[in-house]
């Protein structure tokens, strides 16, 4: 297990994007590629009752973005989020709705000023590890 993830420099820059375009909910979607590179980005519709200061995938979106991904030969590189409101680190919830610990969680910030807008961390077993972001 490396102790960084690697991603495509659009692939960062579409994760502004998506982070800037509705900077009062949080946006959400899935990370894929090939030899451990982010390449594809799958945005996904937060169907979270509140989207504001939560997101979540609904399972048949879900499960039609892995066949998509299964079909084109893709593995699933990452899982990503904003933060609209603080700092883009995990949650207690994030932390404890961290269900794939093998894959990287992605969270952004939509702030113009964010030190680091997207950051990456590794969860399992309720514990977290900042990844380096390896901007290909």
């Amino acid at each position: 297990m490396s102790a960084s993830v690697r991603i495509r420099r659009e692939i960062l820059a579409q994760l502004r994007d998506e982070a800037a375009k509705t900077p009062a909910e949080e946006c959400c979607g899935l990370l894929a590629g090939r030899d451990e590179i982010i390449t594809v980005i799958f945005p996904a519709r937060n169907a979270h009752a509140n989207p504001a200061s939560a997101y979540e995938i609904a399972p048949q979106e879900l499960f039609q973005l892995m066949r998509e991904m299964r079909a084109r030969n893709w593995r699933l590189l990452g899982i990503y989020h904003s933060h609209p409101h603080g700092e883009n680190r995990p949650s207690p919830r994030d932390i404890a709705q961290a269900f794939y610990p093998d894959t990287p969680y992605l969270i952004l910030s939509p702030l113009p000023n964010a030190p680091h807008p997207v950051r990456a961390f590794r969860i399992r077993n309720g514990e977290v590890t900042e990844l380096k972001i390896e901007a290909l």
